[in-house]
């Protein structure tokens, strides 16, 4: 690759041309020079309305569907959608039929990501296919390159075995990831216990459910030790229990949706299936709550939450269809409309150092490993601007600030 960037705002915190428009040279696949004015010579120039580049943002929750659920997405397919909405690295979930549960998964998702432009960190299953029961073989999926461990969407009943697990892990530095929401308490419910849910005759989810498996697995974090990281937290609730845990030094990463930060369970007025997501959408308090978390980094980073549902499954009665929705080509766009740009791409960028190595600083001598945007223009989301196989988007007719135009990463321009 040979290639000019012109004019391009670099907005990194940690790169000596933060906030400076430069010209950025790559060649060879390295940044050989950054400078306000370079002659093009041989080289190919990309030139961008107001074209502003972060390091490559990381999400740290994805799910595809291959293998076994082909018909939502193919890893070719949702690797090719990362990239053109701005992400060089996903944690891929192990929602999948077979679970990935072992070695031989982790390693075949691993080579059907080769030659991307995005980078796949496979999250293994915590338990045997996920059914919360034994602890799936974490070691071995380790050494086939396993990033994390958790099991998608499902909670860990039994606090002996998070124990274990979380003892267990910290011999060869792992991450659990820990789904929180008390299967008793949530029961039969399909959205936040609320006036909503009430007026609607929805079954409820009350915060509480959530809370306390919040506490309690902070409980057990505090007496094993270790590090653990709790996936798109969705109440006021959560956040201060999980603010008091890293003032006392407890190692608690977190993460939260971003329909979460964008959308509350007003939505649910038309029964429309698509806004139905696990955790389910909260009231404006939480809302709230969960932006003033992101803020003060309470919050470590947001998750598209990217989760396709094929439309059998999703065109259903509100109780029985599947939960969730595709998140990875609207994330910023809505962001961008409830929080500052600088904190948009900080959240964007630092799930990777809990995940994998962090990407370095933008500076000369590097290999790139960014992602090109525009912060500025409004639209409106719809159907023509979804990439993904499945077409489940609960941010479908919502107003959008700002454009991705795609990232530079393994050598690769997506754009």
């Amino acid at each position: 690759m040979n290639l000019i960037i012109r004019k391009a705002t670099i907005i990194d915190p940690e790169s000596p041309f933060h906030k400076q428009t430069v010209d950025i040279q790559i060649k060879q696949g390295m940044i050989s020079a950054i400078a306000h004015e370079i002659d093009a010579i041989d080289a190919e120039e990309l030139i961008l309305e107001n074209l502003h580049i972060s390091r490559g943002w990381f999400d740290s929750s994805v799910c595809f569907g291959e293998p076994g659920f082909e018909e939502r997405e193919t890893i070719a397919n949702g690797l090719h959608v990362a990239g053109k909405s701005g992400f060089t690295g996903i944690a891929l979930q192990p929602n999948t039929s077979p679970v990935v549960d072992n070695q031989a998964q982790i390693s075949f998702v691993l080579s059907k990501a080769t030659g991307a432009a995005t980078d796949i960190f496979p999250i293994g299953a915590l338990t045997k296919n996920s059914e919360g029961k034994d602890l799936a073989e974490l070691f071995d999926m380790t050494n086939a390159g396993a990033t994390a461990f958790g099991d998608y969407g499902k909670s860990l009943d039994n606090p002996n075995l998070l124990k274990i697990a979380l003892q267990y892990a910290q011999d060869f530095n792992a991450l659990p990831i820990v789904f929180n929401q008390d299967s008793s308490l949530k029961g039969n419910g399909v959205a936040h216990e609320g006036i909503v849910s009430t007026r609607l005759g929805l079954k409820g989810i009350p915060a509480l459910a959530e809370e306390l498996h919040v506490a309690r697995n902070l409980y057990v974090l505090e007496y094993t030790g270790g590090k653990v990281h709790f996936p798109t937290i969705s109440t006021a609730g959560s956040v201060a229990l999980i603010r008091e845990a890293k003032a006392k030094g407890l190692q608690v990463s977190c993460s939260v949706a971003a329909h979460h930060l964008t959308m509350t369970d007003e939505k649910l007025d038309g029964f429309d299936t698509r806004f139905k997501v696990s955790p389910p959408l909260r009231n404006e308090e939480h809302l709230k709550a969960l932006i003033e978390g992101v803020l003060d980094n309470t919050i470590d980073m947001i998750t598209s939450d990217h989760n396709p549902i094929d439309i059998e499954h999703k065109k259903m009665e509100f109780d029985l269809a599947k939960n969730g929705t595709i998140g990875l080509e609207s994330i910023f766009g809505a962001l961008m409309t409830v929080l500052p740009m600088e904190a948009v791409v900080r959240k964007l960028t630092s799930g990777r150092q809990f995940f994998g190595k962090a990407a370095e600083p933008i500076t000369e001598g590097i290999a790139p490993n960014i992602t090109l945007f525009n912060p500025e223009g409004n639209w409106t989301f719809s159907k023509e601007y979804i990439l993904s196989k499945s077409r489940n988007s609960a941010f479908l007719g919502m107003p959008m600030k700002g454009r991705v135009y795609g990232a530079i990463n393994n050598g690769k321009l997506v754009i």
